[in-house]
Order: C-alpha cells, then structure tokens, then sequence
C-alpha cells in the first residue's frame, strides 16, 4: 500500500546475576561528598532534584545546584568520574533534538527500575556508555520534523551495541555518517562481546546492509535525513551467559511487556515530536510493536513494514538491496531517499 506522504544516563550495562537482576531503583537521597555506586559506574553526588518533563515527573541525583538546563549544557569531562549528562547542542540545531534527547532520557530512568531474569546474562546500555556518539547522531541528524521514520527494534552486538547509533555498523558511522567520539565500556562484559567502539573489527552484516543500501541511493547521509530518521524502538542489548544475542521476544513474558511498554510509549512521543507520517518497521518484531504502539493515532500515522537485512533471514541473504527498493518503491518513498 503506497504511502499517503505529506535517566539522566547514570548507569551503564550490568550483569545479571542468577536469579534477578535489577537495572536501578528508588535511592534515598545522597550524603554530600560521598560516591554513590550504580551498575559499576561511580560519580560525585551532593544532592537530588526532580524535574517535571511534558507533564511527568523525573529524579536525577546531580553534583551541586544544577539546572536541567545546566545539565543539558554541561560538558563531559571527565565522563567517567561524573554524572554523564547532554551537551549543549549546537547553535544551528532546533530544540527538536534535545526534546527527542530527553525523551531518551526518560526512557532510560524508566527502564532502570525494570528488573530482568534468565536468560538473561549481561545488559548493555549504548546510550549510557556511548553517549557522546548517540547524542551527535541526534544533534546532527535529527535538527527538524521527519516524515518517516525507520523504525528498529533494538541493538545488535557489533553494532549500536559498539556506536551508539541505530544499525550502527562502523565504518559506516565513521565514513559515511561522520559520527566520531568517545565510547566507554559497559561495567560488565561478556568475553565474546567486548565493547570497542568505532575500534570494533567485527562489521555488523545488518547494518553494513542497511545503510550501505541507502548510501547507493542517496549518495550523501543529508539526503537521506533530510525527510528521514532512523531509530530503535528499544536501546537494551541482551545476551545470555553464553553470550548470545537474545531478542526481546525470548525474554519472559511479563518481563518483555513492561519493556516494550515502556519503549511505546516514548514511540509515540517521538512520534508526534517529529511529526512522522509513516513508520516502516525493519522486521516484523518493529512492525508489529509500532502498530501496536500507534494504533490511536492510525490512519494519521501510518505503519508499514520492511524485511530486515539479517544475515539469518534466507530471502536477504539472497540480495536485500533489490527487496528493500522494491519496497520503497511500493511504498512511494523513492522521490524522498533521492537528490531532487
């Protein structure tokens, strides 16, 4: 069917031991000039401050008398000794990038009081420990209202897992978006899924598929972005013991719908924040949650899928490029992906 057109970041990933793990929780309010310990990551606290962000209410513990609007211009340095917070964007960017950077940010207090049991293992976080990646993908990326969005589900191991940035493939991040910057590490790794950053030799075969399609097509990344967006409708990675990749689908029931509900509901945020008209979900897991998700805004927002270019997928690994431009092609988003 063609398309109609027109929390605060303070932890990072964490291991989970046998039994339940949980990703954060209520904390009494800090002494001054202590540390206070969360999921391995260590910073200086003297007190707590709740803001009301679009009607909710959020608790961050921040060093001294800070702003939110301080927090959001405050410079990381050192980023590891203090409570990783959002740049102040660039002059040239609207607010639309920080709106969509804070709605991440809620997302992110929200999912630390969830807790996770087997299979999980490990827990990783790329909007915690590759933040400073993350945010200049936003920043540079998404400076105006968008009318599709490509829609996610969440991150891979080899990479948004390792950039930050949604099927974030390396040297695609690095040479064609020109997403440079500092990535930490998870508090705890798996073995197998060290986190190295834009240093990572693996190349991720999802991503590597996904943007170098859109390269060939629209030759420069500003074409691309320019009516367009990509996002993960989750930013955990899960992996068991063994270090496999683990979907949100094979998490426990109730476990898996505290998460996603959590996740539609920033979906419909950002949503209307862009003022997307369509979502094409890569994967049927996407497609299906964002249908889900925007059920109460159809047909104003309309939901379609894409076949996801998963090296595990038969029908991609026999040529995705040919799939996916016949589907933009059905979809009437070919004039919008090409240099008019």
């Amino acid at each position: 069917m063609p398309w109609g057109g027109g929390a605060g970041f303070p932890g990072v990933g964490s291991r989970v031991p046998s039994g339940t793990a949980e990703l954060g929780s209520k904390t009494p309010p800090p002494q001054p000039c202590r540390h206070r310990k969360q999921h391995g990551l260590r910073y200086p606290v003297s007190f707590a401050r709740t803001w009301n962000l679009h009607g909710e209410s959020l608790f961050l513990s921040l060093p001294g008398d800070v702003s939110m609007a301080e927090l959001l211009a405050s410079p990381v340095d050192p980023l590891e000794e203090s409570l990783p917070a959002l740049q102040k964007l660039p002059s040239s960017s609207s607010n639309i990038a920080q709106d969509f950077l804070e709605e991440e940010l809620r997302l992110n207090a929200e999912l630390d009081k969830l807790q996770f049991s087997e299979p999980v293992g490990f827990i990783y976080n790329p909007l915690k420990y590759a933040l400073e990646l993350h945010r200049n993908y936003v920043t540079r990326y998404c400076q105006g209202p968008k009318e599709v969005l490509f829609l996610g589900m969440n991150p891979g191991p080899f990479g948004m897992a390792q950039t930050g940035v949604p099927f974030g493939e390396v040297s695609v991040v690095r040479d064609w978006l020109g997403i440079v910057g500092t990535v930490l590490t998870p508090p705890q790794e798996h073995p197998k899924r060290r986190v190295l950053g834009l240093n990572c030799p693996q190349s991720e075969v999802s991503g590597a598929r996904f943007w170098g399609f859109f390269r060939g097509l629209c030759g420069q990344p500003e074409t691309f972005f320019r009516r367009c967006f990509v996002h993960n409708l989750c930013p955990l990675l899960f992996l068991a013991p063994t270090g496999r990749n683990l979907t949100p689908a094979e998490l426990p029931a109730k476990q898996r719908e505290q998460l996603l509900g959590a996740c539609d509901a920033t979906l419909r945020r950002l949503v209307q924040l862009l003022g997307v008209r369509l979502v094409v979900g890569v994967g049927r897991l996407a497609e299906q949650r964002a249908r889900r998700a925007l059920a109460d805004v159809a047909p104003e927002v309309q939901v379609e899928g894409l076949l996801h270019p998963s090296p595990r997928s038969p029908q991609a690994n026999r040529g995705w490029d040919a799939v996916a431009k016949e589907r933009l092609k059905e979809l009437g988003l070919m004039p919008l992906l090409t240099v008019e």
